[in-house]
C-alpha cells in the first residue's frame, strides 16, 4: 500500500478487452513438466568432504559470512576454474547477499565452462528471484528427472508449487529435500510450517540462538514471531473464527477522499470491538492494520511487540500484536482474531488498513463500478463435504492435528462437521472459473503475469492501495524511456521514496485486459523483491482496478478480471 501525490497527473487510462490473450506457461494450473517428477529415485545428493575448502565455504554461507564465502569459493576456482560446487556456491552466496546482477553474472560465466547439475540447480535459484518462474522449473524438473535427487532442486520446486497453490504437491516436494538434506537451514525453515506451534517456538528458540545467515530485518521478524507464538499460547481465546449464522455477505465500500473533489480509494467500514472505523481496503497490504487511535478506543489487548515495513525509504515502523473480541464487517462477525496496531496516531492518513487477503476463506468479489464487496463461499472441493470460513488474520499457519486448525488459522467447533480431507490441498478449478486467469501467490500477495509491451512474463502486484499504477526502472527501460521527475511524491507506510521516475509510456497486458498508460510513475522495487523472493516489476494501482470488477480467488490463485466498456462510455 502506498500513497502518491503529483503536481500534475498525466497518466492515460485506456483500457480494452483482449478476445484472446497468450497465457503464460508458467501460470498453468497443472504444468507438463510437473508429472514428470520423479521423487521416488535413490539419492545422489552430493557430499563435500569434512575440512575441505568447499565445505568451510558452505559453512561461512551458513553463518551468514558471506564475503568470506565468496573469497573460499572463488579460491576453490583459481585451482579449479571448472569446479561446478564452486560456481553454485558463489551463485547462491551472492542472491543471499541480495546481490542479483552479480549472481547473474556469476551464472553467465558457469555455464560458459561447465554444464553440471549444481550449477543448474544454482541457476534456477537465480531465475526464481529474476521472476521467470517458469524457467526455474524447467531447470529443476530437469535436474531430478536426469536421476540426481538434489535436495536443493526439490525445495525450488516447492517454492514454485506453494506460488502456484498447489500445496499438497509442495509437501510432497518439501518433505523430499528435507529427508535428502535436513541440515539446510533454507530446506528446514519451510519444512517447520507442518509443526505444531508448540514444536515451532521450540524450533525458533534454538535456531535465532544459533549461528545462521539471515538479515537483520529478518532476525527481527523472527524474534517478534517467536514472542508472538509464545503470547497467543497463552491466550485463553480461541483462534479467529466465525461466530455469525451467514455465510454469504455484501456491503458497501466506503469512499475515502483526498479532498472533496477527488477520490484516493475505498475502505471497508468495520466495527472493532464495537467501535467504528473505515480502514482502506488495500489488496497490496496484509490482515488488519490500525492506528494506536483505533486500538485505544476498542481496547484490543495487546500480545507482543512487532515492527512492520512498507513503501518507503524511512525503515520499519514501530507496532504491536493484538487480539481484538469482535470484528463486523457486514452481516459477519469475527471473535477472536488478531490485528496490528501501528504506533501512530494515523496509518497514512487513515484509520488503518484491511487487505483482501483476511477474506481468503471466501471468494471475494470486489466491484469497484457499483461500490460494493460481496463474500461468498469458495466452490467445494469434489472430495470436501463442509467448508471452514474464517477472516485470515492469524500469524501462525500449523497444520497440526494437535492444534485441529486449519490454514486459516481457524479451529473448528466440536459441532462443526469437518471437512473429508482437511491436510494442504492443490489447486482446484471449478467448472464456473475456467476463464479466471491463474496467478502467482506469495503470501498475501498475488501476482499477475503481465506483459510490458511486447515484453512478456513480467509479474505486477494487485495494489488497490497504491493510487495508480508503477513501474520498476528496469522494467520499463525494455520498452521506453525513463526521466527523473522530482514533481512526484510517493509516500508509503515507511516513508517517502527518495528516487522516483516518469516513463513515457508502457502498455500492460494481463489477464484479458491490454491498458496504454503515457506517464506512468516508476520506482524501485527492490525490498520488496527480495522479501518475497522474485522480482515484482509493478503494481496494478486504483486508477486502473476502480473500473473493474474483480474476483479474488485466494485458495486456487485465481483471478477475475471484468471490464464493461458500456458503463465508461469506451
Amino acid at each position: 500500500m502506498l500513497r502518491f501525490l503529483r503536481s500534475s497527473l498525466l497518466m492515460g487510462i485506456s483500457l480494452s478487452v483482449l478476445s484472446n490473450v497468450p497465457v503464460l506457461s508458467a501460470q498453468q494450473p497443472d504444468p507438463p513438466a510437473q508429472a514428470r517428477v520423479d521423487t521416488t529415485a535413490a539419492s545422489s545428493q552430493p557430499v563435500l568432504p569434512m575440512g575441505s575448502p568447499l565445505t568451510e565455504a558452505l559453512a561461512l554461507y551458513r553463518k551468514g559470512n558471506f564475503d568470506e564465502a565468496i573469497n573460499r569459493y572463488q579460491s576453490v576456482l583459481r585451482d579449479k576454474p571448472n569446479n561446478p560446487d564452486a560456481y553454485a556456491g558463489l551463485i547462491r552466496t551472492y542472491l543471499k547477499k541480495k546481490d542479483v546482477q552479480q549472481a547473474a553474472d556469476t551464472a553467465h560465466q558457469a555455464l560458459q565452462v561447465v554444464d553440471s547439475t549444481p550449477v543448474h540447480v544454482a541457476v534456477g535459484e537465480l531465475y526464481f528471484r529474476q521472476g521467470k518462474i517458469h524457467d526455474a522449473e524447467e531447470e529443476w524438473v530437469k535436474v531430478i528427472n536426469s536421476g540426481h535427487q538434489d535436495s536443493r532442486a526439490y525445495l525450488g520446486l516447492a517454492r514454485v508449487r506453494w506460488a502456484i497453490s498447489m500445496y499438497k504437491s509442495a509437501w510432497t516436494m518439501i518433505d523430499r529435500a528435507h529427508s535428502l538434506d535436513p541440515s539446510d537451514p533454507e530446506i528446514q525453515s519451510l519444512w517447520t510450517g507442518k509443526l505444531s506451534a508448540k514444536e515451532r517456538i521450540k524450533y525458533l528458540e534454538n535456531y535465532l540462538a544459533a549461528e545462521n545467515n539471515e538479515d537483520a530485518d529478518s532476525l527481527t521478524a523472527m524474534r517478534n514471531y517467536l514472542e508472538y507464538l509464545k503470547a497467543r499460547a497463552k491466550d485463553p481465546r480461541r483462534s479467529c473464527h466465525l461466530v455469525s449464522k451467514v455465510s454469504a455477505t455484501e456491503t458497501p465500500l466506503v469512499r475515502l477522499l483526498h479532498d472533496p473533489q477527488h477520490l484516493r480509494g475505498y475502505g471497508l467500514a468495520v466495527d472493532v470491538n464495537g467501535h467504528g472505523s473505515k480502514l482502506l481496503f488495500d489488496t497490496g497490504a496484509s490482515g488488519i492494520l490500525i492506528s494506536r487511535g483505533v486500538a485505544e478506543r476498542s481496547g484490543v489487548t495487546r500480545l507482543s511487540d512487532t515492527a512492520m515495513w512498507g513503501i518507503g525509504d524511512k525503515g520499519s515502523k514501530d507496532g504491536y500484536a493484538a487480539v481484538a473480541d469482535s470484528l463486523k464487517i457486514g452481516g459477519l462477525e469475527f471473535q477472536g482474531c488478531t490485528v496490528r496496531v501501528l504506533e501512530q496516531r494515523s496509518v497514512v492518513g487513515e484509520d488503518g488498513l484491511i487487505g483482501a487477503d483476511v477474506f481468503s476463506s471466501f471468494l471475494v468479489e470486489i466491484d469497484f463500478p457499483n461500490e460494493k464487496l460481496r463474500l461468498t463461499e469458495l466452490p467445494k472441493r469434489p472430495e470436501d463435504s463442509s467448508s471452514n470460513l474464517a477472516l485470515k488474520t492469524e500469524e501462525e499457519n500449523s497444520d497440526s492435528e494437535e492444534e485441529n486448525t486449519d490454514k486459516s488459522g481457524t479451529t473448528p467447533s466440536a459441532k462443526a462437521e469437518k471437512p473429508r480431507y482437511s491436510g494442504p490441498q492443490d489447486r482446484y478449478i471449478a467448472p464456473e472459473m475456467k476463464s479466471y486467469s491463474p496467478v502467482f501467490r506469495f503470501g498475501h500477495m498475488l501476482l499477475v503475469p503481465t506483459s510490458v509491451g511486447e515484453v512478456p512474463g513480467k509479474l505486477f502486484l494487485v495494489d488497490s492501495g497504491a493510487f495508480t499504477n508503477h513501474i520498476t526502472p528496469a522494467a520499463a527501460r525494455e520498452v521506453t524511456k525513463v526521466h527523473g521527475d522530482s514533481s512526484i511524491t510517493i509516500k508509503g507506510l515507511s516513508g517517502t521514496v527518495k528516487n522516483v521516475y516518469s516513463a513515457d509510456k508502457a502498455v500492460l497486458q494481463f489477464g484479458h485486459l491490454r491498458q496504454e498508460n503515457q506517464d506512468i510513475v516508476a520506482f524501485d522495487f527492490t525490498h520488496l523483491s527480495d522479501n518475497i523472493g522474485t522480482e515484482v516489476s509493478g503494481t496494478l494501482g486504483f486508477t486502473l482496478l476502480r473500473f473493474l470488477d474483480i474476483k479474488l480467488d485466494y485458495r486456487d490463485g485465481l483471478v477475475d478480471f471484468s471490464y464493461d466498456p458500456k458503463r465508461w462510455g469506451r
